[in-house]
């Protein structure tokens, strides 16, 4: 190992202390600032996922194939789907649920879904105040992506360039 008087002469020097409180007195007196949260909203990215919507097709179909892509790459097993086959070969969900306390909202739904059926917006401001309301079922995800739908079009717009 070796004497080194260089490490000796830093550790007995306090050499990294002093660098460490030379950045924080740099800090110290600057500026601050506070976001006023309700009032004031700080920027989102096109790619923030937040909670999840269906969408549908401008003629007002749901735009949901019934594949299961999503429920199959669901790392959390937050999303359950039961289909139906329609007498005309297609097929539709009957039941599309996703449990939100066990959704980690890592997007791989959204990236499966081979025709942009389930995405997450941008909506981070929800809350559940009774049991069971942490499921969200197909009508209610709809509903969302009903309300939402420019909104949506917009994000994906904007988040095209990247995919």
């Amino acid at each position: 190992m070796g004497f080194n008087l260089k490490h000796y002469l830093k550790t007995f020097s306090l050499q990294e202390l002093m660098k460490g409180m030379s950045v924080t007195g740099k800090y110290l007196f600057d500026c601050k600032f506070t976001i006023q949260y309700p009032e004031e909203k700080t920027p989102i990215s096109p790619r923030f996922r937040g909670h999840h919507a269906l969408r549908r097709y401008p003629n007002g179909e749901e735009r949901c194939i019934a594949c299961k892509l999503c429920e199959a790459v669901c790392p959390a097993l937050a999303i359950t789907i039961e289909l139906e086959e329609r007498p005309d070969g297609t097929r539709r969900t009957t039941r599309y649920d996703i449990d939100m306390f066990k959704c980690i909202y890592c997007g791989f739904c959204e990236e499966a879904c081979p025709v942009d059926a389930i995405v997450e917006t941008d909506i981070f401001e929800y809350h559940f105040e009774n049991r069971g309301e942490n499921i969200m079922t197909k009508d209610k995800l709809l509903a969302v992506g009903d309300k939402y739908e420019e909104k949506i079009a917009k994000m994906k717009a904007a988040d095209a360039p990247y995919r």
